[in-house]
């Protein structure tokens, strides 16, 4: 597949990176903001009135970004031997969320790695901070940590929203296990879907290249089918020409161009071209010549040889020679082979400008470099016969005779050139004869 077309094959290590990691900082102050609310409840029933007092301290302390004061608070507390297992939960959960607020993020994990080890640790603030640590682990590139946290936190969490899913298949993305992303992808949005959840864009662009990686683009397609319904996009546009591509679609790869061409999506020179060569293969030629003729004025086509070429081939795949000869005209000029002489000299031809047609081909000549020099022969001498000029048009089929290929053709016009001068000479003496048989009996007449 190629790439503008459409979707590229690399996804950026950037983009991914943004994505979650604004995600893993939401959900880390929402998972903490969380916590500390649900704790608020238990702390004046389970932890001492000097520790909870330290605790509302080092709270505001941090909620003011006062964090220096807020450590120096929470390192009193760890330093002391007489802290409940449940007290030092909740002192090691404000330390990770203290440095986590701080961007220290390995100082954050082994708060939290250091809180799940405590044996009598509640199931579901444990499985809170496994979560917790997968995102940091995500943050810092530890990507396989990220895997095996996850896939701990899945065993044990019960009913899991889309988004663990998505986060599991982006380390997996970025450990190269491009197989195994598909099926957490697909959990994600069936679990959006039985939750009357919209599904996410990125998790198709992600699904999207996993299956590329596969080079399964029956399912590309259907993905690229899913993105343009819910976001219609240009690189959908081609990314979804691209698989039809690839499974030999051609009827569809036109399609495909032509929609986002219809919505005005094509910009580049590159994107017009194609647009133009996918409609001369489809056979519309006229959609062709009038889409580059038009670009080409609006100047976001180059006016080039090789544009001006394309164009005059269009018009004259849809039998518009006259349309075709400004084009070859300004090709022809641009160009430093004689190509794009003999095409506007077979315009000239087929319009019946012969005089046109045998200056174009002898411009050809002069420039020389011709792909098909015997065809150019032929044409010169076809221009020529239409002139009457049959001596110069004999010499001009003889001269493509000597190519193999233009023999049999040449041989036949030059017999007709012979066979009408022939007439011609036949004609000739038949009126000499019959002007002198005139004279005779006027001659005749006058001396009676």
């Amino acid at each position: 597949m190629n790439s503008e077309l459409s979707f590229s094959k690399i996804i950026s290590l950037a983009c991914l990176l943004g994505v979650f990691a604004f995600s893993s900082a939401f959900a880390q102050e929402q998972t903490e903001q969380e916590k500390r609310d649900q704790q608020k409840t238990k702390q004046a029933q389970a932890v001492s009135k000097a520790v909870y007092e330290k605790l509302t301290k080092a709270q505001e302390a941090s909620e003011a970004k006062d964090f220096k004061t807020a450590l120096e608070i929470l390192g009193d507390l760890r330093n002391s031997d007489k802290l409940s297992e449940y007290e030092r939960q909740n002192v090691l959960n404000y330390f990770g969320f203290i440095y986590y607020s701080m961007d220290k993020i390995p100082e954050a994990i082994a708060a939290y790695e250091e809180m799940i080890r405590i044996p009598s640790i509640e199931q579901q603030l444990k499985l809170g901070t496994i979560y917790t640590l997968a995102q940091l682990s995500t943050m810092q590139e530890n990507y396989a940590k990220a895997i095996k946290l996850l896939e701990t936190w899945f065993s044990e969490a019960p009913n899991p929203a889309p988004e663990p899913y998505i986060l599991l298949a982006q380390n997996l993305y970025q450990e190269s296990r491009f197989n195994d992303m598909i099926k957490p992808i697909e959990t994600a949005i069936s679990v959006a879907q039985q939750r009357s959840l919209p599904p996410k864009e990125d998790w198709y662009t992600l699904l999207n290249f996993a299956y590329f990686q596969q080079e399964n683009y029956a399912k590309v397609r259907d993905i690229q089918k899913i993105l343009l319904a819910n976001w219609p996009k240009k690189r959908y546009w081609f990314s979804l020409a691209g698989a039809y591509t690839e499974l030999g679609d051609e009827e569809n790869v036109m399609a495909s161009y032509d929609a986002a061409h219809t919505q005005n999506m094509l910009e580049t020179e590159s994107e017009l071209r194609t647009m133009a060569q996918l409609y001369l293969q489809a056979e519309v030629p006229y959609k062709a010549a009038v889409l580059l003729e038009k670009e080409i004025n609006s100047k976001r086509v180059e006016g080039s040889a090789s544009n001006y070429r394309l164009l005059s081939q269009a018009w004259a795949l849809a039998q518009e020679d006259e349309k075709a000869i400004p084009a070859l005209q300004q090709g022809a000029r641009m160009s430093n082979d004689g190509d794009l002489d003999v095409r506007l000299a077979n315009s000239y031809l087929n319009l019946g400008k012969y005089a046109e047609c045998e200056e174009a081909v002898k411009n050809a000549f002069k420039k020389g470099e011709l792909k098909n020099a015997d065809n150019a022969y032929i044409s010169l001498g076809m221009c020529q016969y239409n002139q009457r000029k049959y001596t110069a048009a004999i010499r001009s089929f003889q001269e493509a005779g000597k190519t193999k290929r233009s023999a049999r053709i040449s041989g036949q016009w030059v017999t007709v050139i012979e066979s009408d001068i022939a007439r011609d000479e036949q004609i000739r003496l038949a009126e000499a004869a019959a002007r002198k048989q005139r004279d005779a009996i006027a001659k005749r007449t006058a001396r009676l």
